[in-house]
């Protein structure tokens, strides 16, 4: 998404007129207008542009119907018939937000039309069943963008999140990659590597995900995290540490204790066996800013060698300050 740009999941994008009214047009008024309509469901009460009430036809008629309900109301003004608490959200807030304020009404609101307002301004409603018909689109639709193996969001999705953070005026991205996971798989197969993915996947949802942050898998042992500010010590270290205390588990005790023991290493020649570890490059906009997705990743990728070049788990923030186990810097 640009700065000023809509993406297609907002809520503007299945905005519907109905007709709008004053505050003190009779009810009688009201009547013709739903009589006149067969499927119109509801009518916003505006006020100098701006919705500050709702008027249902089932809560409309069910207060004309009682016994002295008519000969009360007809001749008065709409306003007295009006929900005057009804939701009211903006043009460009997200369908999938839109749709949980929603449930979260009261029963006897729960199928009201929602009032969508742009620029403050009063711009039509949208239907229940269209914004559930809606939500379960944009589901189906980003399950096809999910890693098959984590259910974590890909590149897609990972790349529209950078765009939208880009003009925030604080970010973090987190970047993580596993030290010595080739070599693992080399050595124990696919299938217990993908194990150890899924580890990894609960720790960082736990710390990550769980407070609300995005979390991405990129593929293979490289996840991406995005933070809307710059304090990352913390959770690196949380992560890291629930890493380096669990990895263990995922070897044999004959690997671990054989000081002599030999694996073949990236350049194909044998060295010396290494446990996993875990790598977190971090950017932030704290010392650059970035305009395109490029830039950050070109930006990320050079803070990624850095730790690369450290023994153990560690992480990096913006290539000068760095942080491993055990070691004050």
């Amino acid at each position: 998404m640009t700065k000023t740009g809509e993406t297609v999941s907002n809520i503007g994008r299945i905005v519907k007129m109905v007709p709008s009214i004053s505050p003190s047009l009779k009810n009688k008024e009201v009547d013709k207008l739903f009589t006149e309509n067969p499927d119109l469901r509801g009518i916003v009460v505006v006020h100098h542009e701006k919705p500050i009430a709702h008027i249902t036809r089932t809560h409309f008629y069910q207060k004309i119907g009682t016994l002295y309900g008519y000969n009360l109301y007809m001749g008065r003004e709409s306003k007295l018939l009006a929900k005057t608490s009804p939701l009211i959200v903006d043009f460009h807030q997200p369908i999938t937000d839109v749709s949980k304020l929603a449930m979260e009404r009261q029963e006897e609101e729960l199928y009201d039309d929602v009032i969508v307002t742009k620029d403050g301004k009063f711009m039509g409603v949208v239907s229940i069943r269209a914004l559930l018909m809606e939500f379960v689109d944009i589901q189906v639709q980003m399950a096809s963008f999910l890693n098959p193996l984590s259910k974590l969001p890909g590149n897609h999705v990972i790349d529209q999140k950078l765009m939208e953070i880009i003009y925030l005026d604080e970010y973090s991205i987190l970047y993580f990659d596993l030290d010595y996971f080739k070599t693992y798989n080399d050595l124990y197969g696919f299938n217990k590597g993908d194990k150890v993915l899924l580890h990894l996947t609960g720790i960082l949802k736990s710390k990550i995900t769980q407070r609300g942050y995005f979390l991405g898998h990129i593929g293979g042992d490289d996840f991406m995290a995005i933070l809307p500010h710059r304090k990352v010590d913390e959770i690196c270290k949380e992560i890291i540490k629930d890493f380096d205390e669990t990895i263990s588990g995922f070897y044999e005790e004959k690997h671990l204790t054989d000081s002599n023991f030999q694996v073949k290493g990236r350049s194909g020649y044998m060295e010396k066996f290494t446990i996993m570890s875990l790598s977190i490059a971090v950017l932030t906009n704290e010392k650059q800013q970035f305009d395109k997705i490029e830039g950050i990743s070109n930006a990320v990728a050079a803070i990624k060698r850095k730790c690369k070049k450290i023994k153990g788990s560690c992480f990096i923030v913006d290539e000068t300050d760095c942080c491993a186990p055990n070691v004050i810097h």
